[in-house]
């Protein structure tokens, strides 16, 4: 897991992730394990940090090599509501 924070602001950090593998749990795993649990984690991080629906992690683009036809796909998808909405109470500028 490579991550590149982008902004710290009250306590929390803006991070983007680029994943050399896709397994299980491998950001959330990977940041608690060195002390920097996800925001609203409810399995690897503090019992309550903010109040969330699930944890602040959100897939912006996914890409892959399709395994029949060997064409590369990637899919991006918008930030949801919820999470731009706790980026505002941060004061974090998308």
């Amino acid at each position: 897991t490579h991550y590149y924070p982008v902004l710290q602001k009250n306590n929390h950090t803006l991070t983007r992730f680029v994943l050399e593998t896709g397994r299980t749990h491998q950001i959330r795993c990977h940041m608690s394990s060195i002390g920097y649990p996800l925001a609203g984690d409810p399995k690897y991080g503090p019992r309550k940090t903010v109040d969330l629906n699930g944890q602040a992690l959100h897939a912006a683009v996914l890409g892959f090599v399709h395994p029949r036809t060997e064409e590369y796909l990637e899919f991006e998808a918008p930030l949801p509501a919820y999470f731009i909405e706790f980026l505002e109470t941060l004061r974090i500028d998308r």
